[in-house]
């Protein structure tokens, strides 16, 4: 008798509960008020998977109406707050492009460049996003450069930039870990040139003369002097980039010894010459 009274509650609970969450869902014949006001509630409850169904509805019912440019702005945020960047930034790039004169346009393009900051992802993963998070950013900066986001923009930037660093590094070092000097300076050169104001680049730096060096090691003697004066170039422009940097004794120590290796051989082909002469 109890179980029969308890599966009894169980199915008229289940039954009200049904009753209750379809009256929630937009139906055939609501105005377009109405099922904005659905979708919101969908919204408040921080249930983003069904507010993104509703408001997508309602844009599509709505559309030329005040409840339909509101529901383009509250579908593209129930996508970010679900985690949906991509489909975010698709959502805030429609509203910009539908709404061009809304207030909001600007908070919509600096989100929709925040879902591609969200979607980077590691550094030694596929980089495409970072990319495109950079682009975004900096062309929010310019459009609107009075704007108090410009601030975080530019953080995100420099981070973002990081990353790409970090990668570009870590691509030069395999080249240095098989002791392939030539590919290995030009992939160092690559970070020094393109993330100059990074950490990687004053490590890419310090790596770029001790591989110089390795390089004319293992090189004929006629390729050497030019080598061993391009490790000394690139401790100079260590110099110049960071000059405070707590790597200076380690640089300077590579510096003496390519100096020295210079002189070396300078002396040597010196008295070849004069050899050569007599």
């Amino acid at each position: 008798m109890q179980s029969k009274l308890l599966l009894l509650f169980v199915l008229g609970f289940t039954f009200i509960f049904s009753a209750c969450q379809n009256d929630k869902l937009i139906k055939r014949g609501d105005s377009v008020e109405v099922a904005y006001q659905k979708a919101m509630s969908f919204y408040e409850e921080e249930n983003y998977s069904e507010a993104a169904n509703a408001f997508d509805t309602v844009t599509r019912v709505g559309r030329g109406t005040e409840y339909g440019q509101d529901a383009q702005y509250y579908l593209a945020e129930s996508y970010f707050k679900n985690n949906q960047f991509l489909l975010a930034a698709s959502e805030y790039d429609r509203f910009v492009s539908y709404y061009p004169q809304d207030e909001r346009r600007q908070e919509m393009e600096y989100k929709a460049a925040l879902c591609y900051y969200q979607q980077s992802p590691r550094y030694k993963l596929d980089q495409s996003d970072t990319r495109r998070a950079i682009e975004r950013f900096q062309l929010f900066i310019n459009r609107y450069p009075d704007s108090e986001r410009v601030t975080d923009a530019a953080s995100r930037i420099d981070e973002l930039r990081a990353k790409l660093a970090h990668k570009a590094y870590n691509a030069a070092q395999f080249y240095v870990r098989n002791d392939m000097f030539k590919a290995a300076t030009l992939y160092l050169d690559r970070v020094v040139d393109q993330y100059p104001e990074s950490k990687w680049a004053e490590r890419a730096l310090v790596d770029q003369v001790k591989t110089y060096i390795e390089y004319a090691d293992n090189s004929v003697r006629q390729s050497q002097r030019e080598r061993y004066s391009k490790a000394i170039e690139s401790y100079e422009t260590f110099l110049q980039l960071f000059p405070q940097s707590e790597l200076r004794a380690e640089i300077e120590n590579y510096h003496d010894e390519a100096q020295n290796k210079l002189a070396n051989v300078v002396t040597i082909d010196d008295s070849e010459t004069e050899e050569g002469q007599s």
